[in-house]
Order: structure tokens, then sequence, then C-alpha cells
């Protein structure tokens, strides 16, 4: 058909209906419906911002409101159950399972192809162990340094960064207060401490980014007063640097002006109405051994709380360098985050979501490694996030050398996320994701925060399970011998067999590096605690 015909076949056939019904209908919603296609026809051809419009008047809309929903027609009419684009209908329906305490058990065996590459599973005993508590614990902060530490023993299992700003009020508090009910720790995000995370009490790691929100004076620079202020409060149990994160690492962010309500200028700490701006580097340190002595001047601001950092990994000297300034200066975080690439509940550039950063279990094995090669590893924790859902998640995590685990949009699949992937719109259709104050009626709190803390508890539970069946009585005897991975159709290996693992201190004998996996070979003798910079060869 050609163009002219179509152009006009609608908007003609809306003027003959609301003619034929003036004339034949006795009711007044045909003739309505048929006046109102006739205006937005003779809208979408003289208005001159859209093409589609211009040339098919009224059907363009159609064309647009399918692509609106895309999202929604492939996640559950055409969507494989074991397709993780992001996440499969399978992980999401396990959260919502163990969130809603409904059966989370499957019939029938699994849906997942065993025989293909990368296919990873955890060997089981012949005598599994019996496991009487599930509410396993790791002790962070036994600082030997800091005569008033503060230690806190957390979850292995907790709420990663995701800010007030990003997400509702009704999310933060059911987060919150699910926290509270399971006794494990909320991580705030950079926007800083609002209302919403002190109401319900729970634990709160306070997450300090480039913008120093809470912690800020007028021109963006740190404020040690306003520190002491919030980082004093019995609530905040740590404090965390944020130096990266997998979403969109070295990139910062802008929070337009007007999305900056006076709930998020005064929780942030900066004017009503104006651009929120989070740089990308930090203004209170330039090189490795002022980001220790910062570090080092937050814990005892703090009162001795735990203190650390979190990272996404890019170039590897530069964490090198921040290894050997521990070294150098005797100043050692408490923990490590480390963010993987395929994390980010932030919405961010595509070429940094699918192209910048390190995944999270080549990120986690570098920052491990180091640290035992640098006879650190006893000294500092690890936390690590990116796409864990499941306790088998949690486990392979453990064994690739993490303490503990965080994750987000897990825990917004329990605030009923139904992964619409509209969070950067203020249109989330669920209220976790949105300013909106319409939107955020569907979040009802005490029902959600129940089923936070209902995900918790149920997958630390299957975590228990899952360990006892390796004859384990703890995750923190998890190590890489217990993964197994499939490399090919025919040949499996043990995860210890094909992840490089130094010897404790084998990055103080440079006698060793030719014998050490090349990106320690290559960058740890250029990495220098003065600078990020490597030394050039």
């Amino acid at each position: 058909m050609r163009l002219f015909s179509v152009r006009y076949l609608a908007l003609a056939l809306s003027v003959f209906v609301l003619i034929a019904s003036l004339v034949l209908s006795d009711s007044l919603w045909l003739p309505l419906l048929a006046a109102a296609l006739t205006v937005v026809g003779i809208v979408d051809m003289v208005q001159t911002k859209r093409a589609l419009r211009r040339n098919y008047p009224i059907l363009a809309h159609f064309r647009f409101f399918f692509e609106s929903i895309r999202p929604e027609i492939r996640q559950y009419f055409l969507e494989d159950d074991t397709v993780a684009t992001p996440f499969s209908r399978n992980q999401r329906s396990i959260v919502y399972q163990r969130a809603k305490r409904q059966t989370d058990k499957r019939p029938f065996g699994t849906q997942l192809d065993v025989y293909a590459t990368g296919y990873e599973w955890i060997n089981h005993s012949i005598q599994p162990a019996t496991i009487a508590d599930h509410d396993f614990r790791i002790a962070i902060g036994n600082h030997p340094d800091c005569p008033r530490a503060q230690p806190y023993s957390a979850s292995v299992f907790n709420i990663s960064a995701m800010s007030f700003g990003a997400l509702s009020a009704n999310a933060i508090l059911a987060l919150n207060g699910g926290a509270k009910i399971g006794g494990f720790m909320h991580d705030t995000g950079e926007g800083s401490i609002s209302p919403y995370h002190r109401e319900h009490g729970g634990d709160l790691v306070w997450e300090i980014g480039s913008g120093y929100f809470g912690c800020r004076n007028a021109d963006g620079t740190f404020s040690e007063e306003k520190f002491i202020a919030n980082a004093t409060t019995p609530q905040v149990k740590m404090i965390e640097l944020k130096m990266s994160q997998g979403a969109k690492p070295g990139h910062g962010g802008v929070l337009p002006g007007s999305k900056v309500t006076i709930e998020i200028a005064t929780t942030r700490g900066v004017m009503p109405g104006q651009d929120c701006v989070s740089p990308a580097a930090h203004s209170a340190f330039s090189t490795p051994l002022e980001m220790l002595a910062f570090i080092d001047r937050l814990r005892t601001l703090s009162g001795g709380k735990p203190t650390g950092f979190k990272l996404a990994i890019g170039h590897p000297w530069e964490f090198f360098a921040i290894v050997k300034a521990m070294l150098a200066t005797g100043i050692v975080p408490d923990f490590i985050v480390v963010d993987g690439s395929e994390g980010g509940t932030g919405a961010a550039p595509v070429e940094f979501t699918d192209h910048v950063g390190t995944p999270l279990q080549e990120a986690l094995l570098m920052v491990h490694n180091t640290l035992v090669g640098a006879n650190l590893r006893d000294k500092v924790k690890i936390g690590a996030s990116g796409k864990i859902v499941t306790a088998f998640d949690i486990a392979r995590t453990i064994a690739l050398g993490a303490d503990w685990c965080n994750s987000a949009r897990g825990f917004m699949f329990a605030l009923g996320c139904v992964q619409s992937q509209s969070c950067h719109t203020d249109r989330c259709p669920t209220g976790v994701a949105t300013q909106d104050r319409d939107r955020q009626r569907a979040l009802v709190v005490p029902d959600k925060t129940n089923r936070v803390a209902h995900f918790h508890e149920n997958t630390v539970k299957a975590l228990a399970e899952l360990i006892a069946a390796a004859g384990l009585s703890h995750p923190s005897e998890l190590r890489p011998h217990h993964l197994v991975r499939r490399i090919s159709p025919n040949q499996v290996k043990l995860a210890s067999a094909l992840l490089p693992y130094l010897e404790p201190g084998q990055l103080l004998d440079a006698t060793q590096l030719s014998r050490m996996p090349p990106v320690f070979g290559l960058y740890w003798p250029v990495a220098q605690a003065e600078s990020f910079h490597a030394l050039e060869s």
C-alpha cells in the first residue's frame, strides 16, 4: 500500500466513524472516541518531532505502545526460563517464592544443560554434616592498631548499595525493616542516610562516594564535622568508601535538578532543584598513600568502626598500588568489597554496562590472590557483589575467595521488582525505583518488609543445606576444590585446577614473579604506592 494511502487511512476511518456514530448511534461513547482519534490524527500530521507519527497518524501510537511494553512481552511470553537477560525467569521465581514463603522446590529434574561448557556444581559428601544454625556470621573490624575498634558481626548475605533517590522511600523503608528483622546489613549507597534508612533501625553500612553526600561542605569537599555526626550514630555499623561501582566504573554521575527534591537534597546535603553531581574521582585524595590515610582518618573519626572500600577492578596496577601502599604504611582497611561489572542497579551508558570493568569472578580472584601474595589476607575481609541471588551463587563466590556476599537486584525482586528495566525513567510499575508518590503506593511497606526478611532467611537456609551436603559446617570452609566446572562437553576440572592461586607472601619475593600468572608478573613490579599510575618500563 502506498504511503499516501496509509497516511490518511486511519484518519479517514476515524472521521467516517465519527460521522456514522453521530447519525446512527444512541450512545455518546462511540462519537467521543471517534472525535478523540480524529484530534490525535490531526495533531500527529502537523507535529514536527516524530516522523512516524507524521507518516502514520494514529497507527504509530500502537508501535510506540508495543515498544514500551517490549520487556514485559519478552519476559512473560517469549523468554526461555533459563536465559539470564539480565536475570532469568527461574532466578526471579526463586526470589519471589522465598520472599513469599512459597515452595521453592521444582520437579522433573534440572532445566540446565549439564554438559554445556561453563556448567558448575559443588561436590557433595558421602557423609553430610548436620548444621543446627543457619545464621552464618563473619567478624569484621578486629583491627589491632585501633584501640577503640568496634568490630561488627555480619551475615554472609546482605543488601548491596542502593541509594535513596534511585530507590523510592517505601523501598528503603522495606529494605531496612527487613534487615532489622533478619539481622543483616543494609548498604546505604552513596546517596547517604535518609530518614527512611533510620526509621526501622536496621544495621547500616554508610557508603561514601566522591560527592561526599551527608558529609560535604557547600563546595562539595569532605566535611569532618558532618561525617562525625552521621558515622557515630549507633545504627551505622561500618563505613565504606566507594572508589567505583560495577554498573559504570570510572564514570561518575548526575542526578538532574528536576529530581532533586527537598527530601533528597536534605539527605545528601545539596541544594534542592540543582544538579547533584557525583564526580568521577575523589577530591580528598589522589594517591594510594593518601587514600589509605583517608580511610584511617574515617575509621578514627567514626570511633573505630570497621572501615574499608568498594571498587570494580580496572587497571590491575592500580589495585596493586593500593596493596603496596598498605605494605608501606601499615594502614590496612578492615574490608574490601569487590563489585563485578555484571552488577549494578543504577542506569548507565550502554558502553559502560557492556564493556567496562572486570566481571566478578576474575575481579574477586585477583583481589583475593593479591592479598594472599602480600601476606595481608588474614587482616582484610572481602565482600562481593554481582548477580548474586541464590544459595549456590553465594557458595560459589565464597569458594572463590569472598567472606560475604551482597545482593542488590535480588532484594529488589523481593520487594516486587518485575525487571521491567524502567528504573531510570521514574516510571517503575511496582514502586521500587521511582520518586513518583502515586507509583510508590503500590509498594506496601509492612508486606514487603516481611518479604525482604523471608528472602534472606530462606536463602541462607538453602545455603546451610548446600554446605551441609558438602560435609561442611560453615560457608567459610568452602574452597575452590569444592567447586567443579565443565570446560568442554566431555571434560571437567576442579576450580582449584583451573584458577590461578598465589602462595602466602609470594608477591614479596621478587624471584617468584616469573612463576606467577601474567597479571602479577607484568603489573606488580610497575605498581607504586605513591601513584595510581604505573611506572614506565
